[in-house]
């Protein structure tokens, strides 16, 4: 194990021990405040809800594994993967901020429709991150695992721990997670963005909001899908961790 791939190994346990630790105590009141607010939708708007979030998903899966190159990065190492990733993060963080700032501006109708651009930016990134680490989209259950990464960026402490344990243990846990839980998947992610999604559509502050809220985004999901992937590549060589252990 070289020395980038020594200092990569800490990132991740770095970044884990960051997943891991509770939310601030506003972000925690929020998610109170959501989950009370979602208990007045009536069942028939949450299943209709839960289903258009399911379409958008599983149409963007589907579009944006037709569209990524494959093999981008064949034979490259860990080092020059992880720089290609945040090239390409940089460009579509830029996409995601003039989206956000361009529906901002636009008031409640085009902020209503910043909900499916970002969510197209943000898998069409994980397509292409997954095809830089070495990892087919064509098989199924790679795009199941996207899913897990987008639910680990954008989840409340309880789902984020539990999809952490899912993405770290992906090989051997893999064939219990074919199948999505597709309520939890739209209200973890709805109840992550809306309060920022709301102030997005206030006059006067709704561009300086978008912009700002979706460079964050993409920011958290980046974080989350490099350490993620590079997770994966790393415990799929048990030896490369076990050198990096201190010597008795």
């Amino acid at each position: 194990m070289n020395d980038y791939e020594l200092r990569a190994y800490d990132e991740i346990m770095a970044w884990k021990r960051k997943m891991l630790k509770p939310s601030s105590l506003l972000n925690r009141m929020s998610k109170k405040v959501q989950a009370k607010m979602n208990g007045y939708i009536p069942e028939k708007v949450q299943h209709a809800i839960t289903a258009a979030i399911k379409g958008m998903v599983q149409s963007t899966l589907t579009g944006s594994h037709w569209i990524t190159k494959k093999n981008q990065a064949a034979g490259l190492s860990l080092e020059e993967k992880d720089r290609i990733v945040t090239e390409k993060l940089s460009n579509y963080r830029k996409t995601a901020v003039v989206e956000g700032a361009g529906t901002g501006a636009g008031g409640i109708l085009l902020g209503l429709a910043d909900f499916p651009l970002l969510l197209s930016i943000k898998m069409k990134f994980l397509f292409d991150a997954a095809s830089v680490y070495g990892f087919d989209t064509k098989e199924y259950e790679e795009r199941i695992f996207i899913l897990q990464v987008f639910k680990l960026a954008f989840s409340s402490d309880d789902v984020r721990n539990e999809t952490l344990e899912i993405v770290e243990n992906w090989e051997t846990r893999k064939q219990e997670f074919m199948e999505m839980d597709w309520q939890e998947f739209q209200q973890e992610y709805r109840d992550y963005l809306d309060f920022a999604k709301m102030l997005q559509l206030m006059p006067g502050i709704g561009a300086a909001v978008g912009a700002v809220v979706n460079y964050n985004l993409l920011d958290r999901l980046g974080e989350t899908a490099k350490n993620s992937y590079r997770l994966r590549l790393l415990t799929a060589q048990p030896k490369w961790i076990e050198s990096s252990s201190p010597k008795d």
